[in-house]
This record gives C-alpha cells, structure tokens and sequence, in this order.
C-alpha cells in the first residue's frame, strides 16, 4: 500500500563522467539573490537566542530522541485511519482515508530514508534507520490485513459507485488495490504468510546486496606493479580498490581495476542468486508469470514482451554505428598504444571521451568558469519563470532545519498560485554523504480537508566542490547537464498539483518519472537557454555560441556505443527477472554481454555483483532509455522551436507535469505529443537524437 519512489537515480553511465571543477583566482560579476546565494560562502550565523524548530520544521526533529515521537505518533494515527476506513462505507471517502493514511507513514519514512543517509551524525543515521525498518513493519501489516483490503475491494466491486468517481480518484483506488494484491492479500492465509516471509527475506537480501555493491576489493601490493600503487588506497600490505578509474589515462590501472573491483564474490553471488530467486517465487505466488511481468504492470512499457522488442530493434538500428565508434576507439588506442590496441571494457568510457575532447577540444575547465554555480542557479531561476512563471526564491533555514550548513533552502513561488513548495538544495561534497546525484522526495503534495494545498518538500543531493574565498563553486558541462537533470525531477514535485499524495509528483510509474529530468538536459545544451546564463565568473563574457555548438555535437560522439551499454544493461535486467534458467548468473551475462555489446567477457569479473540498479530499478533499467525516447519527442515537436515559449510551458505542465502518476502515463504522453507513439517511434527517437544531420538551433544560426 505504501509505494514511494523516495530517490531517482542517474543511469550509470552518466556517473562515469563527472567533469572537475576549474578554480580560478576573482570575483568581479554581480548576482541576482538565487545566484549570490550559490556562489557565496555560507557564514555560521550566532544562533544563542534562537529556537530550534527540528530537521524540516519538525519540531521534535530537534534532537535524535525525536525520531521514536514522530514514529509513535504516525503509527497511532495509522491505527485510527484503518478503524476509520474499515467502517467507512464505499465512496470517495475511502480512498481518502487511504490517502491519509499512507500519508501519515510517508511523511515519516520518506524523512527517514533521506536521514538515514545524509545526515552527518551517525545517531541521527541510526535512530532514522531504526524508524524505516518500524514504519516498514507497520506497511507489512496493512499490504495483508484482509479487513482493510475488503473495505477498499468493496468499493470497487460496486459498479455504480465507482463508476461515479473522478477519475484520479478511480485510478488511486486501484494502484491501492495492486498494492494489496502484489502481496499476496486474495491468497489463502498459509500463502499470505509466506508471501509475507518472502517481502521481509527480500528486504534483508536487498540490504545486503546494496551494502556489498559499494565494497572495495583488496589484492596485495606484490601482485601490482609499484608505479600504479599512487593510484589507490593503500592498507597494510594490500591495496584496496574502490572503483573502476574509468577516466584514468594510465591503460594498466583501468585495467587492474577492472579486474580487481569486479573480481567474483561467492557470498554476493548466493545473496544475488536467492535475491532474484525469491522475486520470481513472490511474483509467481501473487499470479504473475515472473517479477518483470509484475513490476512491469502499469508503465508505459506494459510487458517485458515490449521491453524486450524496444531494446532489440534499438540494437538493430544501431549495430553499424556501434561498429564504427568501436573502429574508432581500437583507432585512438593503437595511436596511444600501439603495443596493446584491443578495445577492453575498461576501455570504452575513457576513449570515447579522449576522442571527444580532441574532436571538438571540450576540455572541462575551459568551460567551468561559464557555469558558476551561482550562474546555473540564475539559469534555472530565468528558465522557470519563463515557461512557468515560476520563481526559485533563497531563504535563510531557521536553526536545527538543516542537517549541514551548507545547505540552501529555496522557496517555489508562483506568479498567481503563490508557493508552491520547498527544495531543499545538498549540493557540496562532505565526508560520509553518499557519491550520488539524486531526488528525494521528503513530503508529497495533497489536497488537505479545509481546501489547502499540503506543500510539496523535496532535497535535491549532489556531491559539488565547496566555493573558497576566492572563487564560487564552478560546474563542468557534465555538472551543470546534472543539476538541471535533479531540478527537473524537482520541478516535476513542485508543479504537479494532485488531489493525493499518494500519486504526487514522482510517484509515478518508473519509466515516465525520469522524463521530466531527462527533458531538462535538452534545456541545459540549447544555446538560446545557456545564452541567458552562461558568464564568465571574472570577467563577465558570455560562453561563445561556438563552444556549446562544440559541446552539444560532441555529445554524438561514441553516442552509438554508449546506447548500446546502456541496452546491455537493460536486457540483463529484463532476462534476470525473466523466467528462471538452468545456469549461472555469470553465465547468463556472458552471453548477454555477446549478443548486446559487443566487447569481450573479462575472465574472473563479475560485473552484474556491482549492479546497484537492479534494486531500486529491478525489471525497470530500461526507462532511462524509454524516458529519454519520449523526452527527445517532447523536446522536437513542442521546445525544439522555442524553447523559452510559455504557452509551451504551460501545455507541458498541464498535460504531463502536473498528474504525478493520477494519469496513465501514455495518455499523458499522447496529450503532449497529440498522437500516441508507437515502440519504433520511441526507437526512432532515440536514434534520431545520434544521428549527425538531425541539426541543432545553434549549430543552424553559428554562421
């Protein structure tokens, strides 16, 4: 019954490829208030005589005892609200007693789940862990709790009542209802109970599996030639490899830490291998064929059957190209090394990007003194208020709102509606904070008894360099691509204007959310949109139309390859939530990897153990690439001509931003786009957008 998307992540290759942030010695531009507010160093205010109102205002969040309040009190108003619907007769009343309900518990897990991870004080971390696993009880009380489902059935068996509902209102009544049905409520109670076992199993399987994902390697320092030892951490007599050094120059360190990073785990394995396991046995004990056929119920794809056609006639349409990036990297690296010219998987990120830079000379730090943080922030600021009329005003956080001090609050306040909500802005980099961009979601929005509007909140999480004395916090292209990406999940928070929480904003389904963030990146490489921001930190010079010209077409480069990765990925997904096979997962990726990628299976690795998505995106990796089809279309037929257009703007949030997951999602994509695609449409997108004659505003008005 509590479905929360509480974080959106970005696909792993964009984590590859974050670009440095170029320092650089004065200040002479002025800012307007969001701008001065990023670019600025925050100052430790005196604090002696001012209250502590708690983390997002909550006032027992003032110290870390408060977490066992908020809970208590959540999990007694939970009990209320199931007495109260279970007596309740059919009609809109239920569904909005459900609603409050799973409000009540969202509101304290969503908070908890970001705490849990980004707060700087472990006891803060531990009692916010300690209220996610209590409040996660309490959702598997209510997922099985056959009186609380039978009040809902019951107002969905009676045609002439339902039928009399809205239609957000019908369509929250029955995600409600596969929230019960997905574990298991219409079985018999022995199933039930093992279903029950099976939710709980794959919790702590899931757990684990994440923890073990991030896990550094060790190999003693003998087995490693000397010279590359700088390159990692040392302990003792090992050398602990953390990552794979993608972008390193040296062939022999991406490589050993390929090797060793990826290097087989028997104990990961056996909680991978019981963790898909028990998906499968869940989704075929509720009725489902396999857990992609169930996980898959309600997005646009519908089916792993049309997953599956997407990701093939992609690779179909791409194997030449693909071919020729390949070509073109085994070129580049027999010219850096002639000795060794195989292309390897370690290979692929570092030399698509080396043969981008020396293209179109798109070297990170001859960029970065355009995007100041400050500068990026007046962007987004000028963009909103433009398509929206809406505006990102900075607020001073009132003592104990905060988790760090470097966090900036900003309020959304629109033209004639007013506030719209808060964003929450962890943008610079400190020990222990999870190397992540991503959304969190801290309080939905939902229509309130008396008329109010319960305001959206959200934290927005990157990992910047802090401003100095000197210099503000600068972005590379990558950065700056990455924050408008997170706004645009933001955006999506704050403007959607649901009657439920419970389908607010993000909470929609898993290959439609990414489209608004995805869509924010056509914004971040349009040259009428950068035009408005991009300026040199000192001197105040805007950034020359030829250099995002350079930028947006080098974006093509290797472009064939790296959908191809991200296909691999995808149907690696798909196949491990598919029907079970008769061999090793390993296996399985051999063989996937062959038929997907195109480059060679690396003896002893195994990638999949590193696969952090297939958690949070089990059966669903594939809607980064479904997102980005339908934000390619989004962007051609309605932003392509003008981009800064506030009648587009107000179509856009009106059609597809403002219903959270209220509406199917292909109807919101067929109101936009005024016709409803088709999965080669969608694959004709996504190869339209690498294909080098599809031609650029700005590369059309360069001369």
């Amino acid at each position: 019954m509590l479905t929360v998307i509480m974080s959106a992540y970005r696909p792993l290759l964009c984590l590859l490829r974050r670009g440095t942030a170029a320092r650089v010695c004065r200040t002479v531009t002025t800012w307007s208030p969001v701008g001065a507010a990023f670019n600025a160093k925050v100052h430790r205010r005196l604090e002696l005589y001012q209250q502590n109102v708690g983390l997002f205002g909550v006032p027992e969040l003032a110290s870390v005892e408060g977490f066992e309040v908020v809970q208590d009190r959540a999990l007694q108003e939970t009990e209320q609200l199931v007495e109260k619907a279970c007596l309740c007769p059919p009609g809109v009343q239920t569904v909005e007693i459900f609603d409050k309900l799973s409000d009540s518990l969202c509101r304290v897990a969503d908070m908890a789940d970001f705490i849990k991870v980004a707060h700087p004080d472990p006891s803060y971390r531990e009692a916010a862990e300690r209220t996610c696993i209590n409040i996660g009880t309490m959702v598997e009380r209510l997922n099985t709790n056959v009186e609380l489902s039978k009040s809902l059935k019951d107002l969905l068996d009676n045609k002439e009542i339902f039928a009399k509902l809205d239609p957000e209102t019908r369509r929250v009544a029955e995600l409600f209802m596969f929230d019960f049905e997905i574990s298991g409520i219409h079985l018999d109670k022995k199933k039930r109970k093992e279903a029950v076992n099976l939710n709980v199993k794959l919790l702590d399987l899931s757990n684990q599996f994440l923890m073990s994902c991030h896990m550094p390697n060790r190999i003693e320092k003998r087995a490693l030639p000397e010279h590359i030892h700088q390159h990692f951490s040392k302990e003792g007599e090992h050398v602990q490899i953390s990552g794979l050094h993608a972008d390193a120059p040296d062939d022999l360190v991406r490589e050993v830490a390929y090797k060793v990073f990826l290097y087989p785990n028997a104990n990961v394995m056996h909680i991978l291998d019981e963790l898909l396991a028990c998906r499968d046995k869940l989704a075929c004990l509720v009725g489902y064929e396999s857990y992609a056929h169930r996980a898959l119920k309600g997005t646009m794809a519908k089916s792993p059957e049309a997953v599956m056609s997407f990701l093939q006639q992609i690779t179909d349409k791409l194997s030449d190209r693909t071919e020729r990036d390949f070509k073109m990297m085994r070129d580049m690296k027999t010219k850096l090394n002639p000795k060794n010219s195989e292309v390897m998987p370690w290979d692929h990120p570092y030399f698509s990007g080396v043969i981008r830079a020396e293209r179109f000379n798109i070297e990170p730090s001859l960029y970065s003194p355009y995007f100041s943080l400050g500068a990026c922030m007046e962007g987004l600021n000028g963009l909103f208020t433009q398509l929206y009329g809406v505006s990102l005003l900075a607020e001073q956080p009132s003592v104990g709102e905060v988790w760090s001090e470097d966090v900036r609050k900003l309020a959304v306040v629109h033209e004639t509606e007013g506030l719209l909500g808060y964003i929450y802005c962890d943008f610079f980099y400190r020990p222990e904070k999870p190397y992540q961009d991503c959304h969190f979601t801290i309080r939905g929005g939902r229509r309130l008894d008396d008329g109010q509007y319960q305001l959206p909140m959200v934290v927005l999480m990157l990992n910047l360099p802090h401003p100095t004395r000197s210099a503000p916090t600068c972005l590379s292209p990558g950065m700056m691509e990455n924050l408008f990406h997170e706004m645009g999940h933001a955006m999506h928070s704050m403007l959607g204007r649901t009657r439920y929480q419970h389908v607010t904003g993000t909470r929609c389904a898993t290959d439609f959310a990414e489209v608004p963030s995805i869509l924010m990146e056509y914004f971040a490489t349009d040259y009428r949109v950068i035009s408005q921001f991009a300026r040199h930190y000192q001197t105040g010079q805007p950034l020359p139309q030829s250099m995002v010209a350079r930028l947006c077409e080098s974006k093509k480069v290797c472009g064939a390859a790296d959908t191809q990765l991200q296909v691999f990925y995808a149907i690696l997904d798909q196949v491990y939530h598919g029907k079970p096979q008769n061999r090793s997962l390993t296996d399985i990726m051999i063989d996937m990897q062959k038929k997907y990628y195109g480059l060679p299976y690396v003896t002893n690795t195994a990638w999949q153990l590193r696969f952090s998505h297939l958690i949070g995106y089990g059966a669903k990796y594939y809607s980064y690439l479904m997102s980005r089809a339908v934000a390619s279309m989004v962007w051609k037929q309605c932003f392509y001509k003008d981009p800064l257009n506030r009648e587009t703007g107000e179509r856009y949030r009106r059609e597809m931003l403002a219903h959270g997951g209220a509406k199917e999602p292909m109807l919101m994509v067929e109101g936009m786009l005024q016709n409803r695609p088709s999965i080669e449409d969608f694959v004709n997108a996504l190869v339209s957008d690498l294909d080098p004659d599809f031609e650029t505003f700005i590369m059309d008005s360069e001369g």
